[in-house]
């Protein structure tokens, strides 16, 4: 719910705060291009004004709710309200809470949450919550009996006032956090289509990496289901980032995975991933990314032991990066939810014919190295270099 006459985004921003100067005045300038190109994406009509601290979308009364679920949606931002700007003249602030309560306040309790930015004004937050509740009250006491409730409104009148403006509102629409989008280098996400690498990959969008999507094509072990419900999941991420470039890096792996069906029993699972992880390290090279990022978590795959997952990074030089390693899967498919992967996340694909009868769950190095193919890791080489680029 806006205020009557609200036609202005007024964006919350958290870890940039705890930047310098210098750094901080670049991630706002990061997160004003993300804002924008959301906007344009969602063919919502506003512009951006870059203002320190508080970033303004500046759009139509129609319009300011859409606006500000995109700016929620923009990784960075912590809380965003749709907003009636006013001078920062007292009465006038008075006025606008008047005006608003006869609009929109209709019953039950309220309170007045109330911040003033700039000290040389002349009245402070006690000032402003004291007086405007009365305003508030007076304006709807002949339509019926308001009370006051501090600690559980059932409508809050917000006030933020900054050195120029000052905004109110009655909502603040919780957003993604995190960074914005761009103020970390780029990362390889390996993507199965699974629920659980996209929502890696969110969690390092979340900390301002780009990512670049790599899928490895498992040929007759994986077929069309496997790859589709990878590529929509990827296109669902990409919903978050409309200005970067999340085409996918299609890495040929069906020759390697029957080679590894016919010739390997126990182990064949780490070779596989030491599969990947060569092939993702190779293509970093040659993408400029710094780190790898995937979907694992300690203990939920025979595959993702301690001890396995020691055996299988050693492959690469580069970081690993396992934002989920101590997940539940409870929590990994609620966040999936959140962010819209869960559905396709949950096609059925073939991809668990892979997994050989009996598991590994504590490799060890050299016995791993002695049973897989020689040439491996040159194959996964090779099979990075012929990786097609397709959109999701």
């Amino acid at each position: 719910m806006h205020p009557p006459g609200a036609d202005t985004v007024l964006v919350r921003h958290g870890d940039v705060n705890t930047k310098s100067n210098t750094v901080k005045r670049y991630m706002e300038g990061l997160l004003a291009e993300n804002l924008e190109a959301l906007l344009a994406d969602r063919s919502i009509p506003g512009d951006v004004e870059r203002r320190w601290n508080r970033p303004l979308i500046h759009t139509t009364e129609e319009h300011v709710e859409a606006a500000t679920a995109a700016a929620t949606d923009a990784f960075g931002v912590v809380s965003a309200s749709p907003t009636l700007t006013t001078s920062t003249e007292f009465d006038r602030i008075l006025e606008a809470l008047a005006d608003i309560a006869r609009e929109r306040y209709e019953g039950g309790t309220f309170a007045i949450d109330a911040r003033r930015g700039d000290k040389r004004l002349p009245y402070d937050s006690e000032d402003l919550a004291r007086e405007g509740g009365q305003a508030v009250w007076d304006a709807v006491a002949g339509e019926f009996d308001p009370e006051v409730d501090l600690d559980d409104p059932d409508l809050t009148f917000g006030v933020e006032v900054r050195e120029d403006l000052a905004f109110l509102y009655l909502e603040s629409v919780s957003g993604r956090g995190g960074l914005p989008l761009g103020a970390q280098e780029q990362v390889i996400a390996m993507v199965s289509g699974g629920i659980d690498s996209p929502v890696a990959a969110y969690e390092m969008m979340k900390r301002g990496c780009p990512i670049v999507p790599v899928y490895v094509d498992l040929g007759a072990y994986g077929g069309i289901d496997h790859e589709a419900r990878a590529m929509e999941t990827v296109r669902t991420l990409s919903r978050y980032a409309p200005n970067f470039d999340t085409e996918v890096y299609r890495v040929p792996g069906g020759e390697i995975v029957d080679l590894l069906v016919r010739e390997m029993e126990q182990g064949r699972m780490l070779s596989l991933r030491r599969f990947f992880y060569r092939a993702a390290e190779t293509l970093a090279e040659r993408v400029d990314a710094h780190s790898i990022v995937t979907g694992e978590a300690v203990g939920q795959k025979s595959s993702q032991t301690v001890q396995n997952l020691g055996v299988t990074s050693r492959v690469t030089d580069l970081p690993i990066h396992r934002p989920l390693l101590t997940r539940d899967k409870q929590e990994i498919v609620a966040m999936a939810r959140e962010i819209g992967t869960y559905t396709d996340s949950t096609i059925d694909a073939g991809c668990n014919r892979v997994a050989p009868d009996r598991v590994e769950t504590n490799a060890r190095l050299e016995p791993l190295l002695a049973a897989e193919p020689d040439d491996l890791l040159e194959r996964a080489e090779e099979a990075a270099r012929n990786a097609e680029l397709v959109e999701p």
